[in-house]
């Protein structure tokens, strides 16, 4: 990722993490734009970070003891079961990040390349309805 790609305001929310969180959330972030290159930072909500590319990809969500990455696309495949949270939601699962976990960076890869090609397929909803 280069600085073009960086929000400013991304930076600020994930350098106010506590230091694992923001590793974490670096991690994400370096992941989610080598998905791919023309991955956006967005401010959502007032604070909360945001990877989008033709729709959300994925947010973060720091808490008092994880750190939320939430995928927004209940049908991309997770056959790593990265998703620990909302596997029954509507319209976003979660994965939580507690402190020393380990974070699959390939499984994590894989799920971000299936969401952004639903997104460019219209988006999930349009895509649960071909099937």
């Amino acid at each position: 990722m280069d600085d073009a790609q960086r929000n400013p305001a991304v930076d600020a929310y994930i350098d106010g993490l506590v230091p694992w969180q923001r590793e974490v959330a670096e991690t994400v972030r370096r992941l989610v734009h080598e998905a791919d290159p023309g991955v956006e930072e967005v401010i959502k909500r007032r604070v909360q970070p945001y990877f989008v590319l033709e729709g959300n990809i994925c947010a973060l969500l720091g808490t008092r003891d994880h750190l939320n990455v939430f995928i927004y696309d209940p049908i991309a495949p997770d056959p790593h079961g990265l998703v620990n949270q909302g596997h029954d939601n509507a319209t976003a699962r979660g994965i939580q990040v507690r402190r020393g976990d380990h974070l699959d960076e390939q499984a994590l890869l894989e799920l971000f390349r299936a969401v952004i090609a639903n997104n460019r397929a219209g988006g999930w909803r349009k895509v649960r309805a071909r099937s």
